[in-house]
């Protein structure tokens, strides 16, 4: 009699999931197609843009490696120096806005000082503030400062991650036990030695979190180097792109096929964050889950 029940449950239960995975699959197809689009028109020229054809599948002529070579020669190699840029940008503001977050999340979950709740407080506070409010009177603010079209007008505003430091706050007060801290202080460590030797590394999987997503956020930042930057050679490969669009758009690119470029260099621009999101997956996803669990 069991394994007659236990044998019409298993029979069941694939119909009761399976609203929810063919919801999941058009999920899938929504958010794949876009990207096959841009798979495949990066492999054709401009009247393999413009000739009417499939626009999901390849033409008679797939030229990668010519398409890409343009990429990386057009107007003096601009391309590569956009990317370099971005790298920095995502590099400079993804490290320091991860160090600024861990110590200040650290600091809330394990220490009492006054005004502590008060902080905290304008610290979620500023979760609730679209960041693109902030671009005008940042630019003001740096423009007095004369800190305008340089690097530092792109890299100082990315260091400030209010959702990083709420996250290594969570983390750090459900995975650094007191009782570890004491009893290292106990044994004569400093209040540096133990956050270094003890908590650091227990934190570890969250500080990758934080990495990771102020990085990517600072690789995909728009606005604020658009206000800030005015000359093109310090433009990140976002801002580049679209500098690209518009002057595709008012057909000023010469015999030049700018959109040809434009979708090559949009493929192009997202392989570092496909990259960097598979070599860090295991830290991250482990970080959250344990996080939940906790």
């Amino acid at each position: 009699m069991t394994d007659h029940t236990s044998v019409r449950a298993g029979a069941r239960r694939p119909q009761r999931y399976l609203p929810l995975q063919i919801l999941l699959g058009f999920l899938v197809i929504y958010f794949l197609v876009p990207f096959w689009w841009v798979i495949v028109n990066s492999s054709k020229d401009a009247p393999g843009l413009f000739g009417g054809g499939n626009t999901l599948w390849f033409t008679d002529q797939v030229d990668y490696l010519g398409n890409l070579r343009q990429l990386f020669t057009y107007d003096g190699g601009i391309y590569l120096r956009w990317m370099l840029n971005s790298t920095l940008y995502a590099i400079a503001g993804g490290v320091g806005a991860t160090v600024l977050a861990v110590m200040a999340g650290y600091g809330f979950a394990k220490y009492r000082f006054a005004a502590r709740r008060f902080s905290f407080a304008v610290v979620l506070g500023a979760l609730m503030v679209p960041a693109t409010a902030l671009v005008i009177p940042t630019f003001i603010m740096f423009s007095r400062l004369g800190l305008t079209n340089t690097v530092w007008a792109v890299i100082l505003p990315s260091l400030l991650n209010p959702f990083g430091v709420y996250l290594m706050h969570v983390y750090a007060r459900d995975a650094v036990p007191d009782e570890l801290l004491d009893a290292a202080r106990v044994d004569g460590a400093g209040e540096v030695r133990t956050f270094l030797q003890i908590a650091l590394p227990l934190m570890r999987p969250a500080v990758v979190t934080v990495l990771l997503l102020s990085a990517v956020a600072s690789w995909n930042n728009y606005f604020l180097p658009l206000a800030m930057l005015s000359d093109n050679r310090l433009f990140p490969v976002t801002v580049g792109l679209g500098l690209w669009q518009g002057i595709a758009s008012a057909n000023n690119a010469g015999t030049t096929s700018l959109w040809s470029l434009i979708i090559l260099g949009s493929l192009v621009s997202v392989i570092p964050l496909i990259i960097a999101f598979f070599s860090l997956q295991r830290h991250w996803r482990g970080g959250l889950s344990v996080g939940g669990l906790r």
